[in-house]
């Protein structure tokens, strides 16, 4: 499994390596596997994390134990 951030570094670097047409990256990601399973753990923590960052104040004091272990999992 590549890391987001190399991948996507990965992607960043097809577009800049003297292209001139359009570059299209496709990642396939078969039903029930371990990558499936790890791709939504990614969005969830992602959508934690902004919430964390762009929400409000009180957001930290509404921490549950279940999404502190999901952000630090």
């Amino acid at each position: 499994m590549v890391e987001p951030r190399v991948e996507a570094q990965a992607i960043g670097r097809s577009h800049r390596i003297g292209q001139t047409r359009s570059v299209f990256a496709y990642k396939l990601v078969c039903q029930d596997t371990v990558d499936e399973r790890v791709l939504e753990l990614q969005a969830r923590k992602r959508e934690l994390a902004s919430e964390l960052l762009e929400g409000e104040a009180s957001t930290l004091r509404d921490l549950t134990r279940g999404d502190i272990e999901r952000l630090l999992a």
